[in-house]
């Protein structure tokens, strides 16, 4: 938004400017319409496209220190997932984890694996199931959709029972993925009504699957999702029985 606001600010005065001109000046010059200050921050950027830039808030780095550091579990105790080959498992009936830190707009990167060996019997949202919420109420699915049928906008790569995927792009059980995330929160009004909707693009794998999408309310899995008026808040990991892993978790504040 102050991005925005500081470009509308330089292009009305420059507009200004050229209208303030007497006619014999008014031809356009290249330098009217470059602007120099402030200059644009410098961050360094990751080794690649999976680490972390400068400016990142690591929110796990693979070691038990990491978790304890920056995750709670749902009542404000320590995590109980565990950290093995720097990543953290779910573990069925410990409960979600919770980011301590709250966030608004971000850009987040995120790797999760569904596990290597399935049982025959799973299927549909029996595989592999999780789920990442944007400020704790917002769900992006994590679920193995490998040769693995659910409807379509509850598979993985989908904000669930909202936005289905552009395409399926997942990778065989046991394999690791990527999210890139980029989500701008929901603004309200002081009547608290919605002044304009969460919105986010999602990158799985490299590949587009959500462009831009306006999300019409938290996350329900029965019934019709609703705004109600919230600020910053934690991301949050979702214990669904299943032993998803993840790893290689930062976000970038925007």
């Amino acid at each position: 938004m102050k991005r925005i606001l500081l470009g509308v600010f330089v292009l009305g005065s420059i507009t200004a400017f050229a209208q303030n001109q007497n006619p014999e000046n008014a031809k356009m010059k290249p330098e009217m319409t470059e602007f120099w200050d402030p200059e644009v921050a410098v961050v360094t950027p990751g080794e690649n496209n999976s680490n972390a830039p400068a400016d990142a808030v690591i929110l796990f780095d693979g070691t038990p220190e990491s978790l304890l550091q920056n995750w709670t579990n749902s009542k404000g105790e320590a995590p109980g997932w565990s950290v093995a080959d720097n990543c953290v498992t779910v573990v069925k009936g410990t409960g979600t984890i919770n980011s301590k830190a709250s966030f608004e707009d971000f850009q987040l990167h995120i790797e999760w694996r569904s596990p290597a060996v399935v049982d025959p019997e799973s299927k549909s949202q029996g595989r592999g199931n999780s789920g990442i919420f944007m400020q704790e109420r917002y769900e992006l699915q994590v679920l193995d959709n490998y040769n693995n049928r659910t409807y379509r906008n509850g598979q993985a790569g989908s904000f669930y029972k909202q936005h289905p995927p552009l395409v399926n792009v997942c990778k065989k059980p046991g394999e690791w993925q990527t999210y890139d995330v980029i989500y701008t929160a929901p603004r309200f009004k002081a009547d608290s009504t919605v002044f304009s909707p969460a919105r986010a693009t999602v990158l799985q794998n490299g590949v587009l699957v959500q462009n831009n999408v306006s999300l019409f309310g938290p996350t329900e899995y029965i019934g019709i999702p609703k705004y109600k008026a919230h600020g910053p808040a934690p991301l949050v990991l979702q214990d669904h029985g299943n032993p998803v892993s993840y790893r290689n978790i930062w976000l970038r504040k925007l």
